[in-house]
């Protein structure tokens, strides 16, 4: 598993004060899955070339899976 899953899965974790205990949380992990790969399609669109047309693709990408999964 790669550094950067570590680091999600890490973040998923939820403190319940209650039973003074945490738990994997797999929707709040599903959700940081999908705004890494949201944001590596901006990241490409702000660095590719000064082509409208690649730029555009790569900010239809990022919607298109903001849409999909209904993740902002």
């Amino acid at each position: 598993m790669n550094q950067r899953i570590k680091e999600l899965v890490e973040k998923s974790y939820i403190y319940d004060k209650q039973n003074d205990s945490s738990f994997f949380n797999k929707e709040k992990f599903a959700k940081l899955i999908i705004r890494e790969c949201m944001d590596i399609a901006h990241n490409v669109g702000n660095i590719s070339e000064p082509d409208d047309w690649a730029l555009d693709r790569c900010y239809e990408i990022e919607q298109k899976i903001q849409d999909r999964f209904g993740v902002k």
